[in-house]
Parts: structure tokens; sequence; C-alpha cells
């Protein structure tokens, strides 16, 4: 399989709007109303719609939920633990780990859907949305608590009025209560969600700035680190641990080396920190995912 081929679209669209916003009239006075659009309206009609309309038999997948689970609560505390390893605290810019830890553990959902179509088709498709299902919530809530606890403002009240998962807890939902989205609306909703990738990834890269990093380089290290590196690693015990069957685990491996959400980048910067940074952070984890998702397959052989 061509990794380079199917991540390139997402870099593609994060390199094009990095140009617009340097070269172009449509700079930063034009791209900030497009992060809130998206934060606030794109991407939460994305997520409520994916999670909504996919079937997701719970009890037959109890085993790949029991490994989703495990790996999230691991890659969430290995990234949280960051600050406090000896030796790296004092190369671990606090308030700058609160917004890019996220990066350490969230995921690009449409790359994983995609990826699982090509892995195993329709059945692929299925048990990666399972695993979307259990890491969408875990991982908003993990994303959100160190910025508002940084950012000294409520938590709860930061997880009530969050928009991201406002609409994955609507979608959950939606799903357990086996509501169906009315035909009539379903091709808006598709198109609202095509909108929310191209703008999301557009936006990141009307953001970005690559020098950023250099104030805080064993941070950027770290975070995607555990995302390409150590994350895989877990995701290969577990699934001998848990005894996930062959599609289970060759999926279950795929997901975990796929690249950050693009929506880390307009979640950080909604919440009042350096989007510039993550939004390096999501460039070149979109990058190093060319290598991690083939190290992480070949795990299984």
């Amino acid at each position: 399989m061509n990794y380079a081929q199917l991540l390139f679209p997402d870099f593609s669209l994060i390199l094009c709007g990095f140009l617009v916003c340097r070269y172009s009239p449509l700079d930063r006075s034009v791209w900030e109303p497009v992060e809130r659009l998206v934060y606030f309206f794109l991407f939460p009609v994305l997520l409520f719609h994916s999670i909504a309309r996919t079937h997701l038999d719970w009890t037959a997948a109890s085993s790949l939920i029991q490994a989703g689970l495990l790996l999230g609560a691991a890659t969430v505390a290995l990234t949280y633990s960051l600050p406090y390893v000896p030796g790296l605290k004092r190369f671990i810019p606090i308030k700058l780990h609160a917004a890019s830890a996220q990066v350490g553990f969230r995921f690009n959902s449409f790359i994983a859907l995609a990826l699982a179509d090509r892995l195993a088709g329709a059945q692929g498709v299925l048990q990666i949305a399972i695993l979307i299902g259990v890491g969408v919530p875990i991982f908003n809530v993990a994303a959100v608590w160190p910025m508002s606890r940084h950012a000294q403002k409520g938590f709860l009240g930061e997880l009530v009025r969050n928009p991201l998962i406002i609409a994955t807890t609507s979608g959950l939902l939606a799903n357990v209560l086996n509501l169906q989205i009315p035909i009539w609306a379903d091709p808006s909703l598709q198109r609202i969600g095509a909108a929310s990738l191209a703008l999301g990834l557009m936006a990141a890269g009307a953001g970005m700035s690559m020098g950023s990093l250099a104030q805080a380089k064993i941070l950027a290290a770290s975070v995607l680190g555990i995302r390409h590196f150590a994350t895989p690693l877990m995701a290969w015990y577990i699934s001998q641990y848990v005894g996930l069957n062959p599609l289970q685990t060759q999926v279950f491996m795929a997901f975990s080396a796929l690249p950050t959400a693009s929506s880390a980048y307009v979640l950080a910067s909604r919440m009042g920190y350096d989007g510039r940074f993550v939004a390096a952070l999501v460039t070149l984890s979109t990058l190093v995912g060319m290598l991690s998702l083939p190290f992480a397959l070949s795990l299984i052989s």
C-alpha cells in the first residue's frame, strides 16, 4: 500500500493553507474567522454525522473496545507524564505541553476510515468505526482537561461548552437509541463534513510556523515519538493480551499509527494557546505517519 499517496491529500491541503496565507491577500485576518467556523460548526456536524450514522455492534466488538480503552488510557497517561519524567522537566514548557499533549494521543478520523477501507473493505471500516466511537470522546476530554486547567478555567464548564464533545456525545446517544438521520438531510451533512476537512487542514497550514518548534524541540520530539513509535508498540502488546482476531489486529495496529487529528490546531487556538506550535506538530505528524503506518503493520508479522 502506498502510504504517501494516502496521506498526500491532507498534507497538500495544509501546504495550500500555508502558501495562501503567506503569499496572497488572504492573510491571518481571513483565516481566524475560518477557524471559528470550523471549530464551532463544521467539525461538530462532521463528528455527529460520522458517529450517528455508523452501525456499531458493541457486544460483538467487546474485545476491540477493550483494546481501544486500554490503548487510550496508556497513551494519555504517557503523554501527561512527560513533564514529570526525570531529566525532561526543564525542557517541557508547561503551557506548551498543555496545548500539544493532544498530539500524542488524538488521531485523524478521515485517514482512519480511508485506510481501513483499503486494508479490509467494509469489515475494516466497521472495526475502525468502533475504535473511533470509543476513542473520540476519551481523547477530546483528555485534550480539553490540561488546557482548561492551565488556563484556570472550569474543566466541567469547558466540557459542557466544548462543541466537539457535545457533538460526540450527541452522536453516541443517537447511535445507542438507533435514531436515523433523515435521507433528505444526509447529503447536506456530508457536504458540511467535506468542508470541515478541507478548511480545517487549510486553517492549520495558515497558522503554521515551523520555526515555532525551536522553542520546544524536546517536547515536539516527545509527543511525536509517543504518537508514532510508542503507541504502535503498546498496541501490539495490547492486541496480544486481549486476543484480537487477525482482522481486528490489523485494523487496530493501523489505528495506533495514524497521524494526529487536524482539529488539534483549531482546539488549541480557540482555547487561547499557541496554535502555530500545534499546527507545526500536525504537519510533521502527517509526514511521519508515512513511516509509522508501515512500521506498525510490520509488527504483525
